[in-house]
């Protein structure tokens, strides 16, 4: 089957009722598909990069500033992860209540905050204090994915969120290059090292907030218009295709519960007149968009009306998402995934300055930074072949199984870092890179079937899904402390909990058999 690269710019073809894309329009950031989709994986990068510009600086320059431990290096990390991990559940429900763009765009300006004041640390303390609250911006993951899901189709939405939180993640690999190099033209400015590293985090926060904004005034809630009216426009679009029925909003019904089939008696759309012909979004009228409509059957367009449009979440209904096994098996293989890579991010650039005496902390930062870099290609693969299978079998589980697969692979090359815990260049580069390759596929992969899981509640199972892979971060961050200097150890024991975790976790279905939507 040839490829219609025309996809790549052209207005996509949009699910009647929702109006997700069924594909990615990449290379048209006027189209308003195109243009979340810029925003989306951008705003999480410029996130990234703030988020992990500690590291690249840390083990010489910062660490020799303050006068830091090795253990208090580690301690830093983990406290790095620490708020990410709160805020992570906090946005979930954030993004089902509020809509995922201000949620986004409120990490993003609350994360700067602390950024602007990263120069502000003079002990120990203080930058424990400093890494805590830049945390804040690890947490935009979650409205950058649910952002996401709402803008593209089933068929193409783990191709889109791998690809947005691919090139997001990127940010963590590109820092290495970014933050030593704005370090080094501000010492060749006459400032000492001193002084150039607190005025070096001054270049994120600017940034941070300029992508912010420009979120906030040139893209969309929702492709229907705002985050409030979503059921509304749902109801409407039912009504054009000649369908009356009830779209229950969330303070009528639980989210899991299944919603009345009961016909309602909206007004038909000859009495809807111009109210059916909004503008919803600025880039095109309902009327002139029905040559762009998937063809739905009837059945189809109720499920995904009733089953697939966020609701407004109670607190009870949060906890019972959060943990539905289906919720809580793509936490714990997110756990694994995720972890995995927040773990070694930290440690890497030090690892390889153990292991390869003759690399500085420019070079060896350089080599780290690779491994996050691969991001921009490994995540969106995993999505991609996630999407593929789905399209060809037409089952979820394919998607389940792909993600169990990736894992116990990825398992298999962090034992073997560990046992070999190699002092050759190429054998260690080239097993860092084969590792990442299925575990950066592994996290694409995850959130290629995230959306099919109580799709009603998106954000609050992204929200627990991002936050137990912060989690991991955590639990493998310390790992990595309590093993000191002995990281060939650390690796092997991380392989070994993400196989054990994934093999027992296979069985579980992966959606409900009495759930609505994401089938």
């Amino acid at each position: 089957m040839a490829v219609d690269f025309t996809l790549a710019y052209k207005a996509p073809e949009v699910n009647p009722i929702t109006y997700k894309a069924h594909s990615i329009p990449f290379l048209n950031p006027i189209n308003m598909y195109g243009r979340v989709f810029f925003f989306s994986w951008f705003g999480f990068f410029v996130a990234f990069w703030s988020w992990y510009a500690f590291p690249p600086l840390l083990h010489d320059t910062i660490q020799k500033d303050l006068h830091l431990t090795k253990i208090d290096v580690a301690n830093s990390n983990i406290i790095a992860l620490c708020a990410t991990l709160l805020v992570r559940l906090i946005a979930g429900p954030c993004c089902d209540r509020f809509g995922p763009r201000w949620t986004f765009a409120g990490c993003l300006l609350i994360g700067a905050i602390p950024t602007f004041l990263a120069g502000t640390a003079y002990t120990k303390s203080q930058l424990f204090a400093v890494r805590f609250f830049v945390g804040i911006l690890g947490g935009s993951f979650v409205p950058c994915q649910v952002w996401s899901t709402g803008f593209y189709d089933k068929n193409i939405v783990g191709t889109a969120n791998a690809f947005t939180a691919g090139f997001g993640n990127a940010g963590g690999g590109v820092t290495y290059f970014i933050m030593p190099s704005i370090y080094d033209s501000l010492l060749n400015r006459g400032l000492s090292p001193h002084v150039a590293w607190r005025v070096a985090f001054v270049a994120p926060g600017i940034v941070i907030v300029f992508v912010a904004m420009c979120l906030l005034f040139f893209c969309h809630d929702t492709p229907v218009g705002k985050w409030s009216e979503r059921h509304l426009a749902a109801q409407q679009h039912l009504a054009a295709h000649g369908i009356q029925a009830t779209i229950v909003d969330a303070p009528k019904a639980g989210i899991t519960d299944k919603p009345s089939t009961q016909d309602s008696s909206p007004s038909p759309p000859s009495e809807m007149g111009e109210k059916m012909r909004y503008d919803a979004t600025g880039d095109r009228k309902m009327s002139g968009y029905a040559d762009h409509e998937a063809q739905l059957s009837e059945q189809q367009m109720l499920d995904t009306a009733r089953g697939e449009i966020v609701v407004k979440p109670t607190a009870k209904e949060v906890f019972s998402v959060m943990f539905a096994p289906q919720t809580l098996v793509l936490s714990f293989c997110y756990f694994c995934s995720f972890g995995a890579e927040l773990s070694v991010n930290s440690i890497l650039g030090t690892y390889y300055q153990k292991n390869f005496k003759s690399l500085g902390q420019t070079t060896s930062g350089q080599w780290a930074a690779m491994f996050g870099l691969l991001n921009a290609v490994c995540r969106p693969l995993g999505g991609i072949v996630a999407d593929i299978l789905y399209r060809n079998f037409h089952n979820v589980w394919v998607k389940k199984i792909w993600i169990h697969t990736l894992a116990v692979i990825t398992g298999v090359f962090l034992i073997v870092i560990g046992v070999l815990d190699s002092h050759d260049t190429s054998t260690m580069f080239g097993l860092i890179a084969g590792m990442a390759f299925f575990l950066e596929g592994g996290n694409g992969a995850n959130f290629a079937l995230v959306p099919h899981v109580i799709p009603s509640a998106n954000g609050v199972v992204s929200g627990m899904t991002g936050a137990t892979g912060n989690l991991g971060g955590i639990i493998f961050a310390i790992v990595f402390r309590y093993n000191g200097v002995d990281y060939g150890k650390s690796f092997w024991i991380i392989g070994v909990i993400t196989i054990g975790i994934n093999l027992a976790l296979c069985w579980v279905p992966p959606i409900s058999k009495k759930q609505i939507g994401g089938r």
